[in-house]
């Protein structure tokens, strides 16, 4: 069996996940103290993105809020993205889930600035986005309709709708950014086409190099996060 990029993202997301967890992101009754953890594992946080912590709007997409949100995410990953990859190939997929999760972070910091977020949502409703769009292309074959176009249409409102009720505390901006940036995508990219794949590899490669980036300044930061959260506990 072939390895696919959708494992490594869900095994590199319960990674991450563990380490917060061991290191008490999660229990913690101190909104400051759980926010400066939640920092130091890459949230997004608008006032850090505007002084340079443009990796944020990548590393995010790795953090999540707690087990319900890591597990709801990690099955809608797991069900779209696998549909995404066999569809359009890996290099497609790398593309199309960093690429609309960015833009959908993009949107958090505009209309969320002052909101810690994290989470992989807008990537997940750009793969969504991705297979609605490919269900109003011809070259679509037929036996994709379950899976494309207006079949998907009661899942994006329900999400939708119920990510504007008072109280659920979902970002409906980055959900909104990614599906839309998905469906961009969805229209332009031909499905079981191997045409330009060495195009499509480059930008995989460099997306994936992007990534790392992130976390290599990230990792730059956390001593001085460790810092604050050391004067905090002590203070």
């Amino acid at each position: 069996m072939r390895k696919r990029a959708v494992y490594f993202i869900l095994l590199f997301n319960a990674f991450i996940f563990v380490m917060m967890t061991f290191s008490g992101v999660f229990s913690t009754r101190d909104p400051v103290l759980q926010m400066l953890l939640l920092l130091r594992y890459g949230a997004q946080y608008g006032p850090r993105v505007d002084a340079g912590d443009w990796f944020r709007l990548i590393t995010a997409l790795f953090v999540h809020g707690g087990i319900l949100h890591i597990l709801f995410n990690s099955y809608a990953l797991y069900y779209f993205g696998l549909i995404v990859e066999d569809i359009y190939g890996t290099e497609k997929f790398l593309v199309g889930y960093f690429f609309t999760g960015i833009v959908g972070n993009l949107a958090t910091h505009v209309f969320y600035h002052d909101t810690i977020s994290v989470g992989a949502s807008g990537a997940i409703f750009g793969l969504i986005g991705i297979l609605f769009a490919a269900g109003f292309r011809k070259d679509t074959p037929f036996f994709m309709k379950p899976v494309t176009g207006v079949s998907l249409l009661p899942i994006i409102l329900i999400n939708v709708v119920y990510g504007f009720l008072p109280g659920t505390n979902i970002n409906n901006a980055a959900h909104l950014g990614g599906f839309l940036s998905g469906m961009l995508l969805g229209y332009t990219m031909s499905p079981f086409s191997w045409k330009r794949r060495t195009l499509w590899r480059v930008l995989a490669i460099a997306v994936v190099l992007l990534v790392v980036l992130s976390y290599i300044f990230l990792i730059r930061q956390i001593p001085e996060i460790d810092e604050a959260i050391r004067r905090f506990k002590a203070g």
